[in-house]
């Protein structure tokens, strides 16, 4: 999708900004730009809320920079943005941290009404020039989660695989509620090092973002999940697991057993889950808890 940029702006000083010839980025966002080293260091807005804006409220016609955004363009309508699409111009990537902002009640200007709600904000990944007339393209962010089900007898289909199902439908349902988009590749294997080894070589080559195993977490002749796993580790996250095991295991004292780990391998978030659909249940009410935080943590964005 082609977006055209109707104007640029900029300010030294918090408030409206003020319309420019073009406007030069760098990492900090634009020179010379009040927002420049923040976590909102670009903002841009779309001329279809501004022309709704002043629908609703028969306002007089605004000039650039008048709601307090750098670049206005016009072709997203109603199109979503969400954090990590991207718009890319000639030279300039901007990915997305943020829609909309906390809102100031003791401001009156007109953009702190419209900005806090449609309001997109971004950081610099590759900078440049940008003036009137440019064309941004929008490039959406999907999300590319992998499950490994690991199962000598679902592999061989002895019998259904149901946590590795299951895993998929708590994604999907937990990414449609937050908005974003998400595409997913479940696989089965059997229990075999190499196996494992080799689909989470190539999620990583593949810069996927998010890898769940489900199966192979105990101490049993086949358990080999932990010892693939936890050499490839990066970072580990240990606090998530240790919680789930305290927390079920004041119940059940056998979920104490299970020796899943969590952490980051490359681009994604890995997590090592038991082969029951019982467990998988609880594991995934607890660690969908945190997951948007930790996909933010980890591309480095602060927001607030």
């Amino acid at each position: 999708m082609e977006l055209k940029i109707i104007s640029v702006s900029l300010a030294a000083e918090a408030g409206r900004k003020f319309a420019a010839s073009e406007i030069v980025l760098d990492k900090s966002g634009v020179v010379g730009d009040v927002h420049a080293n923040t976590s909102r260091a670009v903002s841009l807005i779309d001329q279809s809320h501004i022309d709704t804006f002043k629908k609703i409220t028969e306002s007089r016609t605004t000039e650039a920079g008048e709601f307090a955004e750098n670049i206005r363009i016009e072709g997203l309508n109603s199109l979503k943005a969400n954090p990590f699409d991207q718009f890319v111009g000639h030279s300039v990537v901007l990915e997305v941290t943020q829609i909309g902002k906390p809102f100031h009640a003791s401001f009156s200007e007109i953009g702190h009404y419209v900005m806090p709600r449609v309001g997109i904000f971004t950081r610099v990944l590759s900078g440049g020039t940008l003036k009137a007339g440019d064309i941004f393209s929008f490039r959406p962010k999907t999300f590319q989660a992998k499950i490994i089900t690991l199962s000598d007898r679902a592999s061989r289909g002895i019998y259904e695989d149901k946590s590795g199902a299951l895993i998929a439908q708590k994604l999907q349902d937990y990414f449609k509620k937050i908005g974003w988009r998400l595409s997913v590749d479940q696989q089965i294997i059997p229990d075999e090092k190499q196996l494992l080894q080799h689909q989470i070589a190539e999620a990583k080559e593949q810069a996927y973002d998010l890898i769940f195993t489900t199966g192979g977490t105990g101490i049993g002749s086949r358990d080999i999940t932990l010892s693939v796993v936890k050499p490839m580790l990066e970072h580990e996250i240990p606090g998530i697991m240790e919680s789930i095991r305290m927390k079920y295991g004041s119940i059940k004292p056998n979920a104490l057993l299970s020796g899943g780990v969590a952490g980051v391998i490359g681009s994604a978030l890995i997590y090592t889950l038991p082969g029951s659909a019982k467990a998988v249940e609880e594991y995934m009410q607890e660690i969908l808890n945190t997951l948007q935080h930790l996909l933010f943590m980890k591309a480095d964005m602060d927001v607030h």
